[in-house]
């Protein structure tokens, strides 16, 4: 497996909450965080986070696009 550069990566990951957001972004539009990886890997894009049984295994309340692994 190799290793994807930092510029290749479309978006970063909050370290917090997992929220994939694009590079520019200073803060996490899902819970309020400034601490940012690019070291993720596995994407899960949850549409309906209250019929969604991955979204409530992975505990996630707001819909949007995430990491599914940090520092990989």
């Amino acid at each position: 497996m190799s290793k994807v550069s930092k510029a290749s990566k479309t978006f970063k990951a909050c370290i917090k909450c997992r929220a994939l957001v694009k590079p520019e972004e200073e803060k996490c539009p899902i819970c309020g965080s400034n601490e940012f990886t690019f070291e993720w890997s596995g994407i899960v894009i949850v549409l309906d986070s209250e019929k969604s049984e991955v979204a409530k295994m992975l505990n996630i309340k707001t819909p949007g696009r995430y990491a599914l692994k940090i520092g990989v």
